[in-house]
């Protein structure tokens, strides 16, 4: 056994399997394969099973698999082959060339007398030929679906042997009780996808030894004639493929139900069939007589609009009946076994009148647009008026809104949803929705705000600009529970107070700089004053003088009284000639005091 699969192999070298004489299993599928020459399988006369399905094969050389003998499988589904070659193996056990593009294959083409499964799905086969199915007598497995054929092949009589029969995608549409004819050996069928509306009565009949029934996407009407389908199942033990799928398409009322599931009381049908002749006496002395037709007719009740059209034209075709001038001399008339019994309900469908003959057949007379024997098929009404334009705002935009907004600043917007949330407690959260109406952008903006809060703010807004503002359910697209409001933001400020700061700051800019001009100045005559005290301290320690010179005096007085230097021309003084000091003096330093005297203190 060799796998080779999944490889990427785009070409076989010629003879690259020769050394391997003993190779039973070779699988080559899902690769790249585009071409098998004459010797890609030479010297491999004991291979049995030979797998080249999805590959890119579009040729296939007309003897390479002449001396494949002993093949029992040969796998070639899923590539580009436009032709076969012939192939004669008399072991063949297993063909599949289901999804090529190949023509429709002939008897020359399969000299195969022991074929037992033959796969040609997807080939786009209009029918089978006879001659081919005849020369196959061995074939138990066959499968033609996802093709194009429009009725049961009746060349399947042909195959007696036949066990599993797949016919699945093909536009057949109703199945009849002969398209089963000598297929009494079936045990599976799959009919999935065929727009089946029903089965033959006889199916069950026709195939006795079938096991398993797959028929899922097909749209079944399931009415009355298909009230035994469920019960055969069950009785018979069958197996229902894809079940699920299995469902009813017609009536409204079993619309969307599984079909195995269904009882025979909701297809419909009557409740007594078949009865005896003692039946017959008890229900025609017991029963009350019920006519519905005359009831219908009676000025006092007049029927439904619905119906008034079919029970005007049933008026014309039968007389009206006329009154008993003499009720006594009337013979009474004998009723057939059905006729007053009731119908089953539910049997006609659109509206339509059930009626029953003398013979307990039923009628059912169809309103006008419905037609069919259960008024089951309608005619598409026109399509409505268009609503007014003025309703659909109507709806959209509620009458109380039950969002509010606040406070409203120039880029904010407080929102109020307390109501809105109280009034809708089964809320999972709240879509916001705000779009700005006053500038050239008007895209709505989208928010996702949890239902516990009962205020929110939108943030990042344009200043003097009008805002719609929705709120809905969280997860529904639909505008019916859907609260909108208007609010408009506030003028910026921006621009107002820089004006206030450049008019207060013309102001204030010569006032600050006289004010500090001025403390300049004072800081100026401050050192000024002080460097004079000490130079007045060192003139009066210098000379030792019981009393400040006229000069220090005038010129401190002056500095004090008028917070002013005096522009005086300097003097130049020489200083008195220098006293020894006594022991135990200490002159104490004059403060800038003009009437103060010199202490002196004395100290041992």
């Amino acid at each position: 056994m060799l796998d080779l699969s999944q490889n990427k192999l785009s070409q076989l070298p010629d003879g690259a399997f020769r050394p391997l004489a003993d190779l039973r299993n070779l699988d080559l599928s899902n690769n790249q394969l585009e071409r098998v020459s004459q010797d890609s399988f030479a010297g491999l006369g004991l291979l049995e099973r030979l797998y080249l399905y999805n590959n890119r094969i579009q040729s296939i050389h007309p003897a390479a698999f002449q001396g494949l003998g002993q093949l029992l499988e040969l796998k070639l589904q899923g590539n580009q082959l436009t032709s076969l070659p012939a192939l004669r193996m008399p072991k063949l056990l297993l063909l599949d060339l289901s999804y090529n593009q190949v023509p429709p294959p002939g008897p020359d083409d399969f000299q195969t007398p022991n074929l037992e499964s033959l796969k040609m799905a997807g080939l786009g086969l209009r029918e089978l030929d006879p001659e081919l199915l005849a020369g196959l007598g061995n074939l138990h497995d066959l499968d033609v679906s996802q093709n194009q054929l429009r009725a049961v092949p009746p060349a399947l009589g042909e195959v007696r042997g036949l066990i599993r029969l797949g016919l699945a995608g093909n536009p057949v549409g109703q199945l009849r009780p002969e398209d089963f004819q000598n297929l009494e050996e079936l045990q599976e069928l799959d009919v999935s996808n065929m727009n089946l509306q029903g089965f033959p009565a006889g199916l069950g009949r026709l195939l006795p030894r079938l096991q398993q029934l797959t028929a899922a996407e097909n749209p079944f009407n399931c009415l009355c004639p298909l009230a035994w389908f469920p019960g055969w199942l069950r009785e018979g033990g069958l197996r229902l493929g894809r079940t699920e799928e299995t469902r009813c398409h017609f009536p409204p009322l079993n619309a969307g139900k599984v079909l195995e599931r269904l009882e025979h009381r909701d297809f419909g049908c009557p409740t007594t069939t078949t009865v005896t002749t003692t039946t017959v006496t008890t229900s025609t002395t017991k029963a009350p007589r019920v006519t519905t037709a005359p009831r219908r007719l009676t000025p006092a009740r007049g029927p439904a609009p619905s119906q008034r059209e079919p029970l005007l034209r049933r008026d014309r075709q039968r007389p009206a009946p006329r009154g008993p001038s003499r009720p006594h001399r009337r013979r009474p008339r004998l009723r057939a076994p059905f006729e007053g019994a009731p119908c089953p309900p539910n049997i006609c469908l659109n509206g339509g009148t059930c009626l029953r003959d003398r013979h307990g057949h039923l009628e059912c007379i169809c309103p006008r647009g419905a037609w069919g024997t259960y008024c089951e098929n309608e005619e598409e009404p026109p399509p409505p008026p268009p609503a007014p334009p003025q309703e659909t705002h109507t709806v959209a935009v509620a009458m109380t809104p039950d969002i509010s907004s606040g406070q409203v600043t120039s880029t904010t917007i407080l929102l109020d949803l307390h109501r809105y949330i109280r009034t809708r407690p089964y809320l999972r959260g709240i879509r916001l929705t705000y779009r700005n109406l006053s500038g050239p952008d008007r895209r709505p903006m989208q928010l996702s705000v949890p239902a516990s809060y009962p205020e929110y703010t939108l943030r990042g807004l344009r200043p003097n600009s009008t805002y719609s503002i929705c709120a809905g359910p969280l997860g529904e697209l639909g505008q019916a529970d859907t609260s909108c409001t208007e609010a408009r933001t506030a003028g910026q400020q921006l621009p107002v107070a820089r004006v206030m700061d450049g008019q207060l700051t013309s102001k204030l800019v010569p006032a600050l700089a006289v004010l500090l001009l001025l403390v300049l100045v004072a800081a100026a005559v401050g050192v000024v004053c002080y460097l004079r005290r000490r130079r007045a301290k060192a003139h009066s320690d210098d000379a030792g003088g019981d009393e400040p010179s006229t000069l220090e005096l005038e010129g401190v007085k002056a500095c004090l009284d008028n917070g002013t230097l005096p522009q005086k021309q300097p003097v130049e003084l020489q200083p008195p000639p220098r006293q020894p000091s006594t022991p135990g003096w200490s002159t104490r330093s004059r403060s800038c005091r003009p009437t103060a005297p010199p202490t002196t203190t004395w100290r041992h």
